[in-house]
């Protein structure tokens, strides 16, 4: 698994379509450019995500940029998150890990495209609490499609390998898999959306899923809101439960 997603990360980028037509599909609708996956326009992300654990709680304030870069077939991604914990015994708040990663579409069309995407996360926490302790690389394929002519109902699917290099000893090595989709429906100025992620940590031998159900609403044509509760399941959940809000602007 892990190589096939290495081996399509870079085999990928060289699949083009032709130059004149890509930027005529950019230009309207398609599964990219839509509320929540806007891939062609410059966005700012701030959001904030709590999570019930057994532990305490679990505070994250993340700063998330994305920027088109040379034809906007190219994106880069950099999130810078805070974190917040609240146990019984001691409450901390200080930088997470910095993540940093490229995407890019080697196909697109008005009712589907496949997206590639390469991000490496920092050990950059200043307390062992509020990251991994480890380098991790993580490579990904998308795939979008619209399901019905009217282009109200989309369905976005991934496949990621989050993969450990470098960092402490003493942390655990990171090798998970996740199998994620979205089914978001869009009417007026509003969207609905569905997400279940499987997510199978080999370190730890069992499976950490989640899903959440997304209520979004656009305030004017270049900003956003959206808020999703979320519920985590499997044998080695990392949560119990959670509640994500936000807002995304375009410029």
């Amino acid at each position: 698994m892990r190589k096939l997603l290495f081996l399509l990360s870079f085999i990928l980028p060289p699949v083009v379509l032709i130059a004149q037509e890509k930027k005529t599909i950019r230009s309207e609708q398609n599964p990219f450019s839509e509320a929540r996956f806007t891939y062609f326009k410059e966005s700012l992300v701030l959001f904030n995500e709590y999570l019930d654990t057994k532990n305490g709680t679990y505070n994250t304030t993340n700063l998330r940029v994305l920027k088109p870069i040379g034809n906007r077939a190219w994106t880069i991604r950099f999130d810078a998150p805070l974190i917040s914990t609240n146990s019984n015994t001691i409450n901390k708040t200080g930088l997470g890990d910095i993540s940093i990663g490229t995407s890019f579409i080697p196909y697109l069309t008005n009712k589907s495209g496949i997206a590639s995407r390469i991000r490496v996360t920092s050990n950059s926490a200043n307390n062992p609490k509020f990251g991994s302790g480890k380098w991790i690389i993580s490579p990904a394929i998308f795939y979008g499609i619209y399901i019905g002519a009217n282009k109200k109902i989309l369905l976005i699917s991934d496949l990621e390998y989050q993969y450990s290099f470098a960092g402490s000893k003493n942390r655990a090595d990171i090798r998970t898999t996740v199998f994620e989709s979205t089914l978001t429906y869009s009417f007026a100025k509003n969207w609905i959306s569905s997400n279940v992620a499987f997510r199978y940590n080999e370190t730890r031998q069992g499976f950490q899923n989640s899903t959440f159900v997304e209520f979004g609403r656009k305030l004017t044509p270049d900003s956003l809101f959206y808020i999703h509760p979320s519920l985590a399941f499997g044998n080695q959940k990392a949560y119990n439960y959670g509640i994500e809000f936000g807002v995304v602007i375009l410029y």
